[in-house]
């Protein structure tokens, strides 16, 4: 039998905070639990934001832990052309279409719509994509493409659920209301979601998918933040022919407000508690481990 395979997958694009290390001790100790391999991947498609030294400080951080890994490390910004392969699959398919519109010219159809009885939102608070970039014939998407038009790729979702049967999914750990055992996938929630754009061919759903797939991950162990997001990832294993992994959402750690650990809130970094006299030990028992 293969052994299990886990994985922790940051993004370098701030200091990894009490939130980082529940997840990333919790994979290390399923992983040693079931004598598998306990992978870190580096989540880095964002070449905006993600710096050369955030990701130093990663595998600093980790091996202060205790935190030993799989080598060589996996780093999405070398695999583009993975992405891109599978880009090229789903609109073999028929399942993509471009959309043209701005930030602006979609908060403003959003709001337009919100005043005439209300837009449906996505399972992190995000309206649903509103336009009608799919009815454009294919000679116009074909122009404005060709004239340099920024677009995202999308997926077309009605045309994608009707290519596969019934999903769902195996969930060891507990979703949002204790959801566990075998789950409905509802991808659905989340509309036509964006899979590229056209200066970064690929996005956080079909990278995470690629890389599990490629990495033979067998248990994806994260934060109930993303369990709705499995919806996504189950169809587009389904679509492209993948092996479904194994799902565990762990329980997140809170702020004061409630509000789960963010880098964008300035979250106490491990590097400023490690510099204030914790300890490892003292993590983990930050975190609820023993």
């Amino acid at each position: 039998m293969s052994p299990a395979v886990f994985r922790f997958a940051p993004s370098p694009n701030g200091y990894l905070h009490l939130g980082h290390a529940l997840s990333a001790l919790i994979n290390f100790d399923m992983a040693g639990a079931s004598s598998g391999q306990f992978l870190l991947r580096i989540e880095d498609i964002d070449r905006t934001r993600c710096r050369p030294r955030f990701e130093q400080a990663i595998y600093e951080d980790l091996e202060w832990l205790g935190l030993t890994w799989e080598q060589p490390v996996r780093r999405q910004s070398a695999h583009f052309d993975d992405y891109r392969a599978a880009l090229a699959r789903l609109d073999g398919l028929g399942l993509l279409y471009p959309s043209f519109e701005s930030r602006g010219e979609i908060a403003r159809m959003v709001a337009e719509r919100d005043a005439q009885g209300g837009w449906p939102r996505d399972p992190d608070g995000a309206p649903l994509y509103p336009g009608n970039a799919h009815s454009l014939s294919v000679k116009e998407r074909a122009a404005r493409m060709q004239s340099g038009a920024r677009f995202a790729l999308r997926l077309d979702m009605k045309a994608a659920l009707a290519r596969v049967e019934s999903l769902s999914f195996t969930e060891t750990g507990a979703g949002p209301s204790g959801e566990t055992g075998t789950l409905v996938a509802q991808p659905q929630v989340w509309g036509d979601v964006m899979l590229a754009r056209r200066e970064l061919p690929t996005s956080y759903h079909l990278s995470v998918v690629i890389d599990d797939a490629v990495q033979g991950v067998t248990h994806v162990v994260r934060g109930r933040d993303l369990f709705f997001a499995t919806g996504v990832h189950r169809l587009l294993q389904a679509l492209l022919g993948l092996r479904e992994p194994i799902y565990h959402h762990h329980r997140l750690i809170l702020d004061e407000q409630g509000r789960k650990l963010s880098k964008s809130t300035a979250a106490t970094s491990l590097r400023a508690l490690r510099k204030d006299g914790a300890t490892p030990a003292d993590i983990r028992s930050m975190v609820g481990l023993t």
